[in-house]
Formats: structure tokens, sequence, C-alpha cells
């Protein structure tokens, strides 16, 4: 937050930070006067990750921030409320994108909030450092905490907030299908049933960057959705499993089985039974204890053991060690 170069700080410091973001950090950046001066943290290797390079120039001016067309498609920006009644912010530094998407301009179109990947991690750069003209309510403030809240916890790659993402919900036995993306265009998503069959599902256009399709399953099951490098799965079926009817503990459903090898359950809560070996035919199970039958299903078909060495060859070696050892520290 308008940080500058003051001389302290070795290069080694901000390279430190460039490999922390590369590795899958993130680094936000709220822009002010410095940023455009000699002392900016642009001239450091902290450039190496920056999505855009200030001209210098500071504007001094009231605007109003607006999205772009990116940024309506983008989570962090997309829907943000009661645009129209913005307040302006005072000030804003000139940037040159290089890279990564603008999803908010301000005078004259110029780049304000500058999103950009770096390798594993993130990088945000916001070139105003007005935005808290927003929340004291400056002409009407604006979504000051909305905005930054969405913005952090992109950058903490939230799943919600991606701006490429393939989800598919269960309603019913239908499947609704969204794909996020900040294409304009998106071709048909590849679902492929339990069965192995596969199926060519058409997105529709809901709004800018979402795209969504309906399937009808007739199947119960594991569904493989892929579009793109995007895959996920999905299980239709029944939101109480058998084995998530009846969690309670009984001995009521084994019990014709348990009758007929005269077997029994013995209640963990009583303690632990002793296991005795009991042939097979005869009672398996009493007071405190339970039969077990051994069957003795195991086969042993081969034994071989290998020396890892010699024996000549490991009393050589030891010899070899023990003289050498005696000669190094002999000549000390």
């Amino acid at each position: 937050d308008r940080y500058k170069r003051r001389g302290i700080l070795p290069n080694i410091y901000i390279e430190n930070v460039v490999n922390y973001a590369r590795g899958g950090g993130a680094v936000l950046i709220a822009a002010g006067e410095d940023f455009a001066s000699v002392n900016s943290i642009y001239r450091s290797p902290l450039a190496e990750i920056l999505p855009a390079m200030p001209t210098s120039r500071v504007i001094e001016k009231g605007f109003t921030p607006r999205i772009s067309d990116v940024g309506n498609r983008h989570p962090v920006t997309a829907g943000l409320p009661d645009q129209e009644t913005w307040g302006r912010w005072m000030r804003q530094i000139e940037v040159v994108p290089e890279r990564g998407h603008v999803l908010m301009t301000g005078e004259q179109g110029l780049p304000l909030l500058i999103l950009d990947r770096v390798e594993q991690g993130r990088v945000a750069l916001l070139a105003s450092d007005h935005a808290w003209l927003w929340d004291r309510g400056f002409e009407g403030g604006g979504p000051q905490a909305e905005l930054l809240r969405r913005l952090a916890h992109w950058m903490m790659a939230e799943p919600e907030l991606e701006e490429e993402a393939l989800t598919a919900q269960v309603q019913g036995s239908r499947l609704r299908i969204e794909r996020r993306s900040l294409d304009d265009v998106m071709p048909s998503v590849e679902m492929t049933t339990p069965s192995g069959e596969v199926v060519e599902l058409p997105l529709t256009k809901q709004s800018p960057g979402r795209f969504t399709a309906v399937f009808e399953g007739a199947e119960l099951g594991l569904y493989r959705l892929q579009n793109g490098a995007l895959q996920t799965v999905v299980g239709l079926g029944p939101s109480a499993p058998k084995e998530f009817e009846q969690t309670i503990a009984t001995a009521g459903i084994l019990r014709p089985a348990l009758k007929q090898l005269r077997g029994g359950v013995a209640p963990i809560e009583t303690g632990l039974p002793s296991i005795r070996n009991i042939r097979a035919g005869r009672i398996a199970a009493g007071s405190g204890w339970i039969g077990v039958t051994p069957r003795n299903a195991y086969e042993t078909l081969d034994v071989i053991r290998v020396p890892l060495l010699p024996a000549w060859l490991v009393a050589v070696l030891a010899i070899g060690c023990a003289l050498g050892a005696w000669l190094r520290e002999g000549r000390s």
C-alpha cells in the first residue's frame, strides 16, 4: 500500500517475494504516487511479476471507476452492485498493461485494476490509493468492502471466484452444469455416463462469463464432465444411500446367519471378548468369549535366503577399513 524503495531492504528480500509468488503465494499492490516515482517498487526484481508498467504520470483528477468488458465476466468484479451510483476517486497512476486481465478502468479508460497469474501464484495491481473514499461514503461511496473481499479471496484461490471453472449440481434426478469463463463462446461439455456412454451437452449463455446446461439423468452413479482442460465428477443418486439409512449398531440383520453358525454378538461396551479356537460346527460364542475356527488357509510355497555379500568379501572390507583408519590416524 503506497510502498516505495528507501534503500533499506536489499534486493534479495524483494527477490524472495517474487519467489514466494511464483511458488503459490499472492501479492496485492495498491499503487500511490510512489509507484510512479524513481523509487517505485517496479524498479526492482518485483517487476518480473507485475502485470503493468508505470509511465511516471500521476492523474490528479476525479474519475468514476468502471468495470471493463472482461470485468463483467470475471467473478471478482461481475455483478458489483449499483455501478451507476459509485462515487469518484481523485488519483490514478497511469500504467501500461503487459499481461493479465484489466477488470476495472478509470480516467479516460485507463487500466485501474489488473489481475494476473504468475506460475502457481497470483498478482493484483490496483492503480490508485483512493479506494478508501468509497468506504467513507464520498459522493455516495461504493462497494469497497465487497470488492476487496472478492479480491482477497480470489488471491487465496477461493473456488467460487475462479474465472475458469466447471461445476455441476444435483437437483433431484437432473444435473445442472455451469461453466465460468472469460471467453464469449464456449464449446459443448463432454459427459461420460455411469454406463460409459459419451454425451455432448451444448452450453447456453446465461450471463457474461456464465454458461449452463441441464441433463436429465436416468442412471444412478458417477458422471464425468470435461470441457477443454477442466474436468469434474458428480454423483447422481438418492440423498440417503443404503449404508446411511440405519446407522445404529444392531444384531437383528445378522441374527439368521448367527443362529445357523451357532455364533453370537459381543457389544464392545461390555468389554472386549477373549478369542478361542474352536472346531467347525461347535458353539462359537459364549459369556465373554467368541470362537474362531482355524482354517489353515495359507500355503508357504518357498523360502529363499541370500546373503548380501560373501563372507570373505565382508572380511576383506572390514580389514581394509580398519587399516585405512589406522594409517590416517597414525599420520595425523
